[in-house]
């Protein structure tokens, strides 16, 4: 085991719904932790601006705040650079000189990447480049990327291992895929030790991104409908933030975590159909109205943890009706919900 005690750890893109969940644990944990964020990506400036159109700005502004708020109560250093300026962003990094640097900063939802191609580019391959060619100048001891489960395109049978075929679909997931391959690339060529990570349907507090649990519970609160995909027997492995945290603990504890790629889930699908039911349990008025799903919604499954359970000692504890369920009461507690 590799001491976390101390370690500095820079995460770019960690104001993020991920990435402040993530800063706040590891510096639970005694983690020298600092974020790079330029705030822009589903982020302040975005919910800042007047042509914003979301029905919930307020709400999601204050979520927001909420984030800001935790992240200098912790005393996490929140450095606002774009990552896009490479000089800028290599100053930042230069100074903090930190042991483990971590890329979380992109455009984080496929639906907006295929219909904004440039802009998502520009915010998560070009933020990408930028980050490991500065990973390559200062030595960075670990080079840890935040991919996608969306590389792997349809699932095969419903399951898929690290080693199953990757066949993106859209452009969200071939820049994911892409990005992968540009880290392993840096590796071959200037042996920087990466891990990449293969999250999968992540939901929890402090989200603004639109995803699919958050969806549910502001529409149920708000007394709507909830809207299914297909049939709602289509299955995705619904993964607690708080699992990839402590799941990104254990990559950068354990050696064995270095120059491989991990799916960091809870590793077991269930269906959209699953996750209604639950959020109906607490809502039960609620109606659910079924829509075609999109052209470019791979099928998906159960991601596979073995291998980070067997190398990294990898143990998610967040199961649906665990997580959703606290992630409901949360949003209850925020909206005053009797």
């Amino acid at each position: 085991m590799i001491p976390i005690q101390g370690k500095k750890i820079v995460l770019i893109g960690g104001a993020g719904f991920i990435g402040h969940n993530m800063a706040l644990h590891l510096k639970s944990l005694g983690a020298d932790v600092s974020i790079i964020d330029g705030l822009q990506v589903n982020n302040m400036l975005t919910f800042l601006s007047s042509d914003n159109k979301f029905d919930n700005i307020e709400m999601y502004r204050s979520f927001l705040n909420q984030r800001i708020q935790l992240i200098n109560d912790a005393k996490i250093p929140l450095h606002i650079q774009d990552a896009r300026e490479y000089h800028a962003l290599s100053k930042v990094i230069s100074k903090i000189k930190p042991d483990v640097l971590i890329q979380l900063a992109a455009v984080a939802h496929a639906d907006r990447s295929n219909k904004d191609p440039y802009s998502t580019f520009d915010h998560s391959f070009r933020t990408l480049e930028n980050a490991l060619d500065i990973a390559r100048g200062e030595k960075i001891q670990h080079f840890i990327y935040f991919s996608s489960s969306m590389v792997y395109g349809n699932f095969e049978g419903g399951l898929v291992t690290e080693k199953s075929t990757c066949e993106p679909l859209g452009i969200y997931g071939a820049l994911k895929f892409g990005g992968e391959k540009l880290v392993i690339a840096y590796n071959q060529a200037f042996d920087i030790p990466y891990t990449i990570v293969r999250p999968s349907a992540l939901y929890g507090e402090r989200c603004v991104s639109r995803r699919v649990g958050q969806i549910f519970i502001e529409n149920a609160l708000a007394g709507k409908e909830i809207t299914l995909s297909g049939d709602g027997s289509d299955r995705l492995d619904f993964t607690y933030v708080g699992d990839v945290a402590n799941g990104i603990a254990q990559i950068i504890q354990h050696e064995d975590s270095r120059n491989q790629i991990f799916n960091l889930t809870y590793g077991e699908s269930r269906s959209l159909e699953d996750m209604a039911v639950i959020v109906r349990e607490h809502f039960p008025t609620i109606n659910i109205k079924y829509v075609s799903k999109d052209k470019l919604t791979p099928d998906r499954g159960t991601l596979s943890v073995q291998k980070a359970k067997d190398l990294v000692n990898y143990k998610p504890s967040w199961p649906l009706e665990k997580g959703l369920v606290q992630y409901i009461n949360w949003y209850k507690s925020q909206m005053n919900y009797k």
